[in-house]
């Protein structure tokens, strides 16, 4: 678990860091630059998802103190998503590295929707983490649900 904390406070810290120089310097992003912000903030996500999903699928042992830090990652992660990161002409058919699909934009309102359902289930999973595994499973559900339902429709396929 030592190698989970030193990687959870160094992208804590990279987290930090990047949203104090996305907000100073978010109004004049290119596009490319949105691709990348977005992505890092996917990683993010994905890293702290892999250790509650790891968790609950018993691929690794519940620790109460780190699905909590793991949640609550994922509850600042969340916090910080910022739209400005999905400016027109940021997706996958202008931009060869983007898997946003051109439908964000013809859908944004829904799109929205899912990105604030994804920060409820995250605050969701955030108050059942330490509470044992059998929570941390039961919030699983709605946490990956929202996140692939944004995915399924709003994601380019690898």
């Amino acid at each position: 678990m030592t190698k989970f904390f030193k990687t959870l406070a160094i992208s804590t810290a990279l987290l930090a860091a990047s949203g104090a120089v996305f907000a100073e310097s978010h109004a004049a992003m290119s596009p490319e630059d949105a691709v990348a912000a977005r992505q890092t903030h996917m990683k993010l996500l994905g890293q702290n998802m892999g250790v509650l999903g790891g968790m609950a699928q018993g691929k690794m042992d519940y620790d109460a103190a780190a699905a909590q830090a793991a949640a609550d990652a994922l509850v600042e992660n969340a916090m910080i998503a910022d739209m400005a990161k999905f400016p027109e002409g940021s997706d996958s058919d202008s931009i060869a590295t983007s898997r946003a699909l051109p439908a964000i934009w013809t859908n944004f309102d829904d799109f929205t929707a899912k990105a604030e359902a994804c920060t409820v289930a995250a605050t969701g999973m955030q108050a059942a983490a330490g509470q044992g595994l059998e929570a941390v499973q039961a919030a699983m559900g709605a946490l990956g649900g929202s996140c692939g339902s944004c995915h399924e429709t709003y994601r380019k396929p690898k």
